[in-house]
């Protein structure tokens, strides 16, 4: 068998397993590297190589980079200061929609996400609307943002490694900002005027008055409790407590009029009151203990894509601060699925109630990677530190835009000019570090080359040049982000990058058409999943704060598809075209 028939089934193969998200994306890129070696597609010797990449090297230091930003609070002071009060809902929304894409052009998507998300909940919120109508365009917002500069995402380094290697000389800082800027221009303009109208206006778990939201948590059936199930329903219903399950002996039973709810049963329930108010019309147990101190807070918190508590259960929280924390309730995974929190693990996109010390929560927000719903709990911005932590990231991109230095180098130093300076405290640097997505890039990088070096790719290029044959710079332009795109709503953008990069780069030339167009055409539609909540992260993390549902994505987010593939075209084409 030829090693390009070889490489194109692996290559499928693994896309397909991208694609299920039924294995994590990092373990399918390193059993994809293994296969690759143990079919003679990849050297022994280079396996590796991908992990030292400047490519790999430059998304894990802007990561380090950017969390300390994060940390200094200069985000936060900037969404503060720009925020306008008293401004008419519509301009309020369009700010945090800006905010949020300029955020995501210099730090990392899911960090703008979190910083901009509380800030758009409380405006719905004042003008008495659903979080629905903005956390969508909010999403759009930061993804469109990351287009535009060479470090706003993972994937812009990828394909400038690709051109790197094909041309000789990777992207420069900005090159890709003319047609990024205008894809997020049009883009922002869109959602400004009709995206977040088009919004669904269903009510959510971050609805209206964050102290009303709706919590899914277990109450216990006490000691000599025995009662019909009927009485139970109905006395929990008359307190305004909804009764999902019940569950005895570690599995679920199905209860109906007058068999018995038995001592020890755990009672699966919603509320939009707290669990030691919902107990008290039957006498039930809630577990959890009720903190009454000065300095006890409750926040709700969305579980963020690489967040280290993904996998485990829900009481690694109260396990990992002594006890000092703990998960009071869960959100609309539990209400779905009707189980304990103690029969659950913790996922990218769950909700957590989680209640305990201010300041112990705040920091532990920091170290899961917690997105919060409310922005009670934020930690002080610190101005001095903010300022010196701009100042070191901006010396980076300077350096690299206006004098050339290797954007590895650079941001290499800034990183480590902070942890220097302890702008960033010595536990962070490594946890600020999204390690899956490190591993699927030094993973990926030796399975991709050898698609291109087996010749599979040559093939792929020579099939789409073909059915572009009679198009125009613009249609050929407008196939290829469209295709690249269709590739993202099902894989994430860096697997899309990595393989749609080779193949635009042969397809440009079998045309006789400029490379850097077509391999900015895969830039821009890499990052362009608007159509459904599992081809980027911050998607799939605001559908449940948002209450959104698979098919509420293309509501919104068809005609942004349209125009973003639009756009890209028509700016491609007039500049490369002359």
């Amino acid at each position: 068998m030829s090693p390009a028939v070889l490489s194109a089934g692996l290559l499928l193969i693994t896309l397909a397993l991208f694609a299920s998200d039924k294995v994590r994306h990092d373990l399918v890129a390193v059993l994809s590297l293994l296969a690759a070696v143990l079919l003679g597609l990849v050297r022994p010797g280079e396996a590796f190589a991908g992990f030292g990449d400047s490519a790999v090297i430059t998304v894990a230091a802007v990561l380090v980079i950017g969390r300390a930003v994060e940390l200094s609070g200069a985000a936060t002071m900037l969404v503060r200061a720009l925020m306008p009060r008293g401004a008419p809902l519509p301009v309020r929304i369009a700010v945090v929609l800006v905010l949020g894409a300029a955020l995501s052009a210099f730090m990392n998507n899911i960090a703008a996400l979190a910083i901009t998300m509380p800030v758009m909940i409380r405006i719905c919120r004042d003008g008495r609307m659903s979080p629905a109508i903005g956390l969508m365009p909010l999403s759009f917002a930061t993804i469109l943002g990351g287009m535009t500069t060479l470090i706003g995402t993972p994937a812009n380094l990828i394909l400038s490694s690709v051109r790197e290697e094909q041309l000789g000389a990777p992207f420069q800082f900005f090159d890709m900002t003319l047609v990024g800027g205008a894809v997020t221009l049009v883009g922002l303009a869109y959602l400004m005027i009709a995206g977040w109208r088009l919004a669904p206006k269903r009510d959510s778990g971050a609805a209206m008055d964050e102290d009303a939201s709706l919590r899914v948590f277990e109450l216990w059936a006490p000691l000599n409790f025995n009662r019909r199930y009927e009485d139970v329903q109905q006395a929990l219903r008359e307190a305004e407590v909804s009764l999902l399950a019940v569950w005895r002996d570690h599995a679920r039973v199905v209860l109906a009029g007058d068999d018995l709810v038995q001592p020890g049963d755990c009672l699966i329930v919603s509320a939009r009151t707290d669990p030691w108010v919902a107990a008290k019309p039957l006498d039930l147990r809630f577990e959890a203990r009720r903190m009454n101190t000065d300095d006890a807070a409750t926040a709700r918190l969305v579980v963020g894509d690489g967040s280290p508590l993904i996998g485990f259960s829900y009481g690694v929280v109260d396990a990992q601060t002594d006890g000092e924390l703990q998960v009071i309730a869960g959100g609309d995974r539990m209400a779905r699925e009707r189980r304990p929190l103690r029969a659950m693990t913790l996922r990218a996109g769950d909700q957590i109630v989680v209640q305990g010390p201010a300041g112990v929560l705040a920091e532990y927000i920091r170290y899961g990677r917690l997105l919060q719903l409310d922005r009670r709990l934020t930690a002080p911005p610190k101005p001095r530190r903010a300022v010196v932590s701009v100042l070191v990231y901006a010396a980076a991109v300077v350096a690299t835009a206006a004098f050339g230095v290797p954007a590895a180098l650079s941001f290499v130093a800034a990183a480590g000019l902070m942890i220097v300076l302890r702008l960033l405290p010595a536990d962070e640097v490594y946890r600020s570090i999204d390690w899956p997505v490190i591993v699927l890039l030094g993973a990926m990088i030796p399975v991709g080359k050898s698609f291109g070096d087996s010749g599979a790719s040559e093939i792929a290029a020579a099939w789409l040049s073909h059915a572009m044959g009679d198009m125009t710079l613009f249609w050929a332009l407008a196939a290829m982000t469209l295709a690249t795109a269709i590739f993202s709503m099902f894989l994430n953008n860096v697997a899309t990058a990595i393989v749609m990069g080779p193949v635009a780069m042969q397809a440009a030339v079998a045309l006789g058409a400029p490379p850097d167009a077509f391999l900015l055409a895969v830039l821009i539609g890499a990052s362009s999943d608007f159509l459904t909540p599992i081809g980027h992260q911050n998607n799939l993390l605001v559908m449940g704060p948002g209450g959104y549902r698979f098919l509420d994505y293309p509501r919104i987010g068809l005609l942004m598809m349209v125009l973003v593939v639009l756009t890209t075209a028509f700016v491609l084409s007039r500049v490369y075209g002359g």
